[in-house]
């Protein structure tokens, strides 16, 4: 598919007459990774309308978020306790309903620490602080919370809700074990024991409640201003629920609780991998007509306008292991790899009938033909990595941007990969194919100005979209990236390690928002 009037006519029509077929620009910014004026520790829904006014200044269109669903004491963001709610950490305090109202609450809050300095944020420390201040301002403002049309509306539209802060209480109260440790007559909830524990646990149910309330308040205020001003944001949809979460908790019947999801060995990998997700029972899914997936996006498509489909190939076949074996023990399913297609595309053609976001789909790796060639019919963007873009079969030269497909998000670095710079330097070898490749002279080190050309050839790529982590734009300012070049990356898949999910962009949200040599790059590299 070349003619991008054809995407009009294709089963994602309706997404892209929303979004518009011609060139998005964006950035990649793990929202954990802000820290403004206001912001206590952490970044935070709010700050999300300052960025936006920003792109819409130097000419993007677009912010990329990873999930912001809530994680209980677990700070990656792929690891969630719940598909709908949010996480209360990132609540903009400074913006809550009614705290003018209180004149102790905005003392106590301006003696929160903002914990801004450090490279790392410090999630302990932050969630303690926040839930404190919480707990007081819930305690003074709970009833006008309760009696607001706006929480009423908010109850009444959320089916997910009540079973989630049941959930949650119960959860708080077992000292955050696992529900399957749980006492026998609380691992399997029914309608009846849920009404019985909302009542048990009214004031903690209602608190958890409230909670949700507040953080979809702020994210769609978000989204709003957005909307205002021509700014798309784009979400991100996990395939996978953690084994310990809440939809699990509600809805055993759609998860096979035999397996668990990962990956076959590979040259990374000579074990395979195993997540420990659960995989989903789709027969039972698609018996129901796959109303949860419906309500899981619908809730999605509150604070979206694009949505990236978390390793998309998934959908199509996923590598499952029985329970107490390692990832090379695994299996594909479904097992029959006729039906792999079928299976996908039923899954893709409900999300796009049901859905008004459009996806974009995470088709890293090894990846069938069959399945990319369906996603393209099917109008889905696939994602482009231009370090791995390479002709493998032919020598592994690297792929012209410009002979990109049409269908597909151009990148230069994921929030799992090492930045541009770090890259450069930990791959020689591929630095060096990568800079004969661009007809320049090969250092070891890689310099701003060939870091700048990447990012331009990365916006001039035959792709529709264009989007890239900030701190790659950051690096091309001396002073606006931590000294370590370690120190600026996300995530370091298959490591457990605090520092992994914990960057923090050096400059805050105001100084790099201001900054003129980074407004006038920015705007130079989409000309």
């Amino acid at each position: 598919m070349t003619d991008p009037t054809s995407l009009l006519h294709s089963p994602a029509a309706k997404q892209w007459q929303r979004i518009g077929v011609k060139h998005h620009h964006g950035i990649i910014i793990p929202l954990f990774s802000l820290h403004s004026a206001n912001s206590s520790g952490i970044g935070e829904y709010t700050d999300l309308i300052p960025l936006i006014d920003w792109c819409r200044f130097i000419g993007f269109d677009l912010i990329q978020l990873l999930p912001l669903n809530d994680t209980g004491l677990g700070t990656s963001p792929y690891s969630a306790l719940s598909a709908f709610a949010l996480n209360p950490i990132y609540l903009g305090l400074h913006a809550l309903p009614y705290l003018d109202q209180f004149p102790l609450l905005q003392d106590e809050l301006k003696a929160i620490p903002k914990l801004s300095q450090q490279s790392r944020v410090d999630y302990k420390t932050v969630r303690e602080n926040k839930e404190r201040f919480l707990r007081h301002y819930v305690e003074q403002t709970k009833q006008l919370i309760l009696n607001s049309r706006s929480y009423h509306a908010f109850t009444q539209n959320s089916p997910w809700l009540k079973g989630y802060a049941v959930y949650k209480t119960l959860k708080v109260l077992y000292q955050c074990s696992s529900w399957e440790s749980w006492p026998v007559n609380d691992q399997s909830p029914t309608p009846e024991l849920i009404n019985q524990l909302t009542e048990e646990h009214k004031e903690e149910v209602e608190w958890h409640s409230i909670l949700q309330f507040l953080c979809d308040q702020q994210l769609h205020a978000s989204k709003e201003h957005a909307d205002k001003h021509e700014v798309f944001l784009m979400g991100d949809i996990p395939i996978l629920i953690d084994r310990d979460s809440a939809e699990v908790w509600l809805h055993r019947h759609l998860f096979d609780l035999n397996y668990s999801a990962g990956s076959p060995p590979d040259i990374y990998s000579l074990e395979g991998q195993n997540w420990g997700f659960p995989i989903y029972n789709w027969e039972k899914i698609a018996s129901a007509n796959y109303q949860w997936w419906i309500d899981r996006l619908s809730c999605a498509s509150r604070y979206y306008h694009v949505y990236r489909i978390d390793h998309i190939v998934g959908f199509f076949r996923i590598w499952s292991i029985t329970r107490g074996l390692t990832g090379k023990d695994g299996v594909f399913i479904p097992q029959d790899e006729s039906t792999w297609v079928d299976h996908g595309q039923r899954i893709m053609l409900m999300m796009l009938k049901e859905c008004t976001m459009l996806p974009i789909g995470e088709d890293l790796g090894v990846v069938p033909p069959e399945v990319r060639d369906c996603l393209t019919a099917l109008g889905i963007c696939g994602t482009k990595v231009m370090r791995w873009e390479r002709l493998w079969k032919d020598n592994a030269r690297y792929i012209l941007p410009q002979d990109y497909p049409l269908i597909s998000m151009t990148t230069v670095s994921t929030h799992d990969s090492e930045t541009l710079q770090q890259w450069w330097q930990n791959m020689p070898l591929d630095a060096q194919i990568f800079a004969q490749f661009k007809g320049w002279t090969y250092h070891p080190n890689l310099s701003r100005e060939y870091q700048r050309e990447i990012l331009w050839d990365s916006h001039h790529s035959n792709s529709l979209f264009h989007i890239n982590l900030l701190q790659e734009y950051l690096a091309l300012i001396p002073g606006l990236t931590w000294p370590l070049l370690e120190d600026e990356r996300i995530n370091m898949p298959g490591i457990l390690s605090d520092r992994n999910w914990s960057y923090r962009f050096k400059p805050s949200l105001e100084e790099f928002t201001s900054h003129t040599s980074l407004q006038h790059l920015m705007r130079e590299l989409i000309i």
